[in-house]
């Protein structure tokens, strides 16, 4: 028992409260700092060695070359042991506080930790800001969950740690607490700016005491006092003007370079290393004081600069950082847009003097880095407070808030958004402000929420009938319609109340058979319109205290509505509403591809998945290849996470060319022309279609389950995309699934010896008729595929109702005329008409009493594809018979 005490004692200590937070806090703020001048110091040995090295050996030679070899090693690190530390590392920070899916751990953090020196020791025009910034939150997610916190509490944590980290790579504390509210969190919450304020403080300290200051301003500079007069407002809105521009050109530019590198289709060593190489040529070809970054950036600070070299400082600093950012190199965007914008207040300091009687391009220096800052980061008040504590002067305010509230308008109309969101927008991920419980009633309508299949009863239904329907199902109430209109809304409820009421049932001894639902059922129900705001829906719940609503266009009842769909539509808002993970995925890539000659009068399409039924699959491929003198094209996909992109991420591919072996044996047995691929994507029913319309395809033959467990899909989510967006021919198999369906066939010229031991047997065929025209197309590939059976028998039949007593054998005899006309049958060909109530009813009767093999659904796209949607024809054909089930839907346009 004391034991006992102890523990919950131990545990309601670690939960979250300000004490707990406060230390965390405290140790988060010392360790980022403690990373941050670790940083700063390794990478500025390597770029001293590497600035020494170049004044000894040729700089043409020596800066490529340290440049290729370092970029290349530090690629290397991040894609073999973290390849999340690519890149800046803010855009990563903000995903994970907003609910993403990346990883932040030791590893991340080492691994960026490393990489960024190796990065920022080769010559790459990249700031350690970015750097500090993801190794600080990511050593903070460690240490979070080491206590038993809340998420809410952790992320804060992670903020703080982000914050440290940039607050010692500035020396500026205040800096990181309003990085992390204006920019990561948003939040203005006491917990959030305490746990912000104390990191950022103790990062901030420990990095001036272990000498980790970033501008490295000598004491002339610091000395210094700006100059600042009426006159000069104007020249300060130009240069607002100019770094606004500029800075959204700059950031267009960082996204254009991305793409460029990803179109290289390199791995991310290669193109650090192209990067590194080329970076290293520039700078060699460049005066020697372009070696040293922060040596540059104070140059142009303390006016020690002409117009000519600042120009040349711009456009070089310009280019190299477009170079390096592009590639994935880990490194940050903050220094760089610092020198940037000093050199452009430079220039336009400069050109202030000629008209105005002033000499200060110190103070257009520093004001144009607080603009080219705001321009590109979209933080103003972060871009006026960090130069403001890095040089302490209160003269310099009004000139940076004029600067950089001008940039940031001007960025913003340009190139609306912030740069880190279309950073990660370029890997999938799309952040969205959070959205509170209040805001989401009244954003979200009815036919966001409601659900779109409605189980009814009918108007003339008998009370037993509707007990009974109650006994069966979970629902507590159902619409009651009558020619597909609303007409009323019958509850377990009512049930009990007219009961306990009205007393003519009993009375006159009448019996739940002989009462329908239209005498006890609600008449003119309360309903909502689609497009009403769950507020509206709320509120008429919550009025007439009901627990669902219908959902009604005019009289058509369309959905319903439960309390428990807006329950669940807050959840998911709140938990997830920050992200939206069905962004729009990469292109596949193709990794792996071997081609045969063009030959074939088509194209047969083969995705391969299953190897269990892979082989019969291909075999009948193989049938209809060789009937049609179609060329196959076998595709298997591997995924990989959306985060990653397939052009960029290493797989292994043994077993995917192990399973594509099985058709290269049957292609060269019988000479058919077989292509094979390998793609890594996204989504597998985007990179077949991808497929089908590279390679002009003219019919796709792939598996089918046969079921789905999906709410809205006919098929399954890649089938379903599939026959409904594939422009070519669709031919969909769900193979036999029980042992008396399979059986040896030695005699099948299709078999080969990577076949299975038992293969579904193909003798009697049993085609649905529907009219249409994909009628023909299912006739047109009967005579293929029935080679694969011995003495084949097919059946050709439409489903009647009773009520018919003379059925119209137009459609069958025609589809026998066709058969018979188009192909010489040895086997036997039959048409019989069968009188059932439904379509599923009727075939599977058929196959359960005369014991079909195979079941093809010639499917016309009005006909029994509306009949899906409805009541899914074919999953319950496929779920109600042990046999293959084959469905062909013809080629539509593109």
């Amino acid at each position: 028992m004391a034991i006992s005490g102890l523990t919950q004692r131990f545990r309601l200590w670690l939960q979250p409260r300000k004490g707990l937070a406060i230390a965390e806090a405290c140790i988060i703020g010392l360790v980022a700092a403690l990373s941050a001048v670790f940083l700063k110091v390794g990478a500025g040995w390597l770029g001293t060695w590497r600035v020494h090295t170049s004044q000894i050996v040729p700089a043409l030679l020596v800066l490529p070359a340290i440049g290729l070899s370092f970029g290349f090693i530090a690629g290397s690190l991040v894609n073999r042991f973290a390849p999340e530390a690519s890149g800046s590392g803010i855009p990563q920070v903000k995903a994970n506080l907003a609910n993403v899916p990346i990883t932040l751990s030791w590893r991340v953090a080492t691994v960026k930790l490393i990489s960024a020196i190796i990065t920022l020791g080769s010559g790459m025009a990249l700031g350690r800001q970015g750097p500090t910034v993801h190794v600080g939150a990511g050593l903070a997610a460690v240490m979070s969950r080491w206590v038993p916190t809340s998420p809410d509490h952790r992320r804060q944590m992670i903020a703080a740690g982000a914050g440290a980290g940039l607050a010692a790579a500035f020396n500026a504390p205040i800096t990181g607490v309003l990085f992390i509210v204006e920019e990561l969190l948003q939040d203005l919450s006491g917990l959030t700016l305490g746990t912000a304020i104390i990191a950022s403080f103790i990062g901030g300290v420990v990095s001036r005491l272990l000498g980790g200051g970033s501008l490295q301003l000598n004491l002339e500079l610091l000395q210094y006092a700006s100059n600042f007069t009426l006159p000069e407002i104007p020249f300060f809105v130009l240069l607002g003007i100019l770094a606004g521009f500029l800075g959204a050109l700059f950031n267009r530019g960082l996204i254009a370079s991305i793409k460029i590198y990803q179109n290289l289709h390199l791995s991310l060593p290669l193109k650090m290393a192209l990067a590194g190489c080329i970076s290293g040529l520039l700078v060699a070809m460049l005066p020697e004081s372009f070696r040293d970054y922060a040596g540059l950036r104070e140059y142009m600070i303390i006016s020690e600069a002409n117009i000519t070299f600042a120009a040349i400082a711009f456009l070089s600093q310009f280019t190299l950082t477009m170079i390096a950012f592009g590639s994935g190199a880990p490194g940050g965007l903050f220094a760089p847009s610092l020198i940037l914008g000093s050199c452009l207040g430079h220039l336009v300091g400069v050109s202030a003097s000629y008209f105005l009687a002033v000499d200060s391009p110190t103070t257009y220096a520093l004001a144009g880095m607080g603009g080219f800052f705001s321009a590109v980061s979209k933080v103003p008040m972060t871009a006026i407070v960090i130069v403001f504590e890095m040089t302490t002067d209160f003269n310099l305010v009004l000139p940076l808030m004029i600067v950089s509230v001008a940039a940031y308008l001007v960025s913003d109309k340009v190139m609306p958004g912030s740069l880190y969101d279309k950073l990660l927008q370029l890997k999938g991920i799309t952040i969205t402000k959070a959205v509170s419980a209040e805001g989401i009633l009244t954003k979200l309508t009815a036919n966001d929420v409601m659900q779109h299949r409605v189980e009814t009863l009918d108007a003339d239904m008998t009370l037993e009938e509707a007990m009974q329907v109650f006994s069966r199902s979970h629902h507590r109430g159902f619409p009651v319609v009558e020619n597909g209109k609303l007409i009323g809304i019958i509850t377990q409820s009512d049930f009990v109340t007219k009961r306990d009421s009205d007393s003519y049932i009993l009375s006159n001894s009448q019996s739940p058979k002989d009462v329908s639902l239209r005498e006890i059922m609600i008449q003119s129900p309360i309903t909502v319109k689609p497009k009403h705001h769950l507020s509206n829906v709320l509120y008429l719940l919550d009025r007439y205290q009901i627990s669902r609503l219908p959902v009604v266009e005019g009289r058509k009842l369309v959905g319903i509505i439960t309390r428990a769909d807006i329950i669940r539509a807050q959840a998911e808002h709140l938990n997830y509403g920050n992200v939206t993970p069905e962004s729009e995925p990469e292109p596949s890539y193709v990794v792996y591809q071997t081609r045969s000659p063009n030959i074939g009068r088509g194209r047969l399409l083969v995705p391969v998945a299953n190897p269990e039924t892979a082989a019969i699959l291909l075999q009948m491929a193989a049938a209809i290849a060789r009937d049609r003198h179609y060329e196959i094209e076998c595709v298997q996909i591997i995924l990989v996470s959306r985060h990653n992109s397939p052009s960029e991420t290493s797989v292994r591919t043994a077993k995917s060319r192990r399973l594509l072996r099985q058709a290269e044996v049957l292609a060269k047995k019988w000479k058919i022309p077989l292509h094979t691929q390998i793609r890594v994507a996204h989504d597998p029913a985007e990179a077949i279609l991808e497929t089908i319309h590279e390679r002009h395809i003219n019919l796709i033959l792939m598996g089918w389950k046969g079921e789905t467990s999906t709410p809205g899909r006919i098929f399954g989510n890649v089938v379903d995309t599939i026959i409904r967006q594939a422009t070519c021919d669709v031919m969909l198999v769900k193979l036999g699934n029980t042992d008396h369906s399979l059986l040896p066939i030695p005699h099948s010229p299709f078999l080969t010896d990577h076949s299975p031991r038992t293969t579904p047997k193909f003798n009697r065929w049993l085609v649905t008729m529907a009219g249409g025209p994909n009628v023909r197309v299912a006739i047109k590939l009967l005579p293929a595929l029935a080679t694969l059976g011995d003495n084949p028998y097919i059946r050709l039949t439409q489903v009647f109702k009773p009520s018919q007593l003379k059925p119209d054998m137009t459609v069958l005899e025609q589809a026998i005329r066709i058969l018979m006309r188009r192909r010489k049958l040895s086997s036997n060909v039959v048409a019989i008409p069968v009188q059932a109530d439904s379509v599923a009813e009727g075939v599977i009767n058929l196959v359960k009493t005369e014991g079909y093999d195979v079941v093809v659904l010639g499917a016309s796209r009005e006909g029994l594809l509306q009949q899906a949607v409805q009541g899914n024809i074919p999953e319950a054909i496929a779920s109600g018979v042990d046999c293959t089930v084959i469905l062909v839907r013809g080629a539509i346009s593109s």
